[in-house]
């Protein structure tokens, strides 16, 4: 699927659209689930253009989506290339950096038994917490749980109600899957294994029916996983559960010039991505069920890097 159209929403198309750069660093556990984008209007008809440009991309009406990857459909390989945006020539992780950028959707990348298993840990670790709002994270690496309006630590909750929720085995399929996930960006980006660490956040995503309470639950927001967090190179998630079978709405959407492309989640797909300006993108907010994934994300900067979570 190279050969594409270049991607002409760059990073100077949404410079007066980004992201609050405070509340970003406070929602630093939630990347595409709680990232929001705010509005800047500057003096002059050029921003005010680019503006009604924008706000068209985004909110383009529904029919005029591309679908990349439908969830009827198992592909055991999409690549989807872009040309890459300028965010990172000024950076020095030369063996690492993306040269070549875009989005790829595998389903026989992941065991469905092991997407299962993960999903079994999901909804018992969100068990103990969730938010009040529609959005809530789960982060093993941290220990961070949504409840309610705000974060507690599982591992804290865990030792104190002396509660057996968590196994040896699901650490390891955890990293299992992590591992090939990593194995795969390296492989399709063309990059050495070893320069691409691991980075936070990574973390397990809940969406319901639940009405927003916090910014933590809007999700929809289109935003740059680079611009928003910084350390991100390549950003992966992993559904685990299906489009039109455990829930409606919820697509992914990446937000293009000509047409926004979707993805549709299914159990077991990866879809990765650069993870910079060239991959503009927003979840669609969900219209019916219950929507899990993993976002795992990875990083050039090994000062960015974090270990795998742990039996504790």
């Amino acid at each position: 699927m190279s050969g594409r159209k270049r991607n002409t929403v760059t990073k100077r198309n949404i410079e007066n659209l980004t992201d609050d750069k405070t509340k970003a660093k406070k929602q630093k556990h939630s990347t595409c689930v709680v990232s929001s984008s705010v509005f800047y209007l500057g003096a002059g008809l050029s921003v005010v253009v680019s503006l009604a440009l924008f706000i068209y991309l985004i909110y383009r009406d529904e029919n005029e989506f591309e679908t990349l990857v439908p969830a009827t459909s198992k592909v055991k390989r999409s690549f989807y290339q872009l040309p890459c945006s300028n965010d990172y020539q000024l950076e020095k992780f030369e063996a690492c950096k993306p040269k070549t950028c875009g989005r790829v959707v595998m389903d026989d990348l992941i065991d469905e038994d092991d997407a299962l298993h993960l999903l079994s840990v999901a909804k018992k670790g969100l068990a103990l917490g969730g938010s009040s709002g529609g959005a809530s994270i789960l982060d093993l690496h941290s220990g961070a749980l949504s409840k309610d309006n705000a974060f507690i630590n599982i591992y804290n909750v865990i030792k104190s109600e002396d509660i057996d929720l968590l196994s040896i085995q699901d650490f390891n399929i955890y990293r299992k899957v992590k591992n090939q996930i990593h194995k795969a960006i390296a492989r399709e980006f063309n990059i050495p294994q070893d320069k691409l660490y691991l980075t936070k956040p990574t973390f397990f995503s809940r969406m319901n029916m639940k009405e927003p309470s916090t910014i933590h639950d809007e999700y929809w927001h289109a935003h740059v996983d680079k611009e928003t967090y910084g350390s991100f190179h390549y950003t992966s998630l992993l559904y685990l559960s299906t489009y039109e079978q455990d829930f409606t709405g919820g697509r992914f959407i990446f937000i293009d010039e000509n047409s926004n492309k979707t993805i549709e989640p299914r159990l077991g797909r990866v879809s990765f991505f650069t993870s910079g300006s060239e991959n503009l993108h927003r979840v669609e907010r969900l219209k019916d069920g219950v929507r899990y994934a993993i976002t795992v994300s990875f990083t050039c900067d090994p000062r960015q890097a974090i270990q795998d979570p742990s039996y504790k």
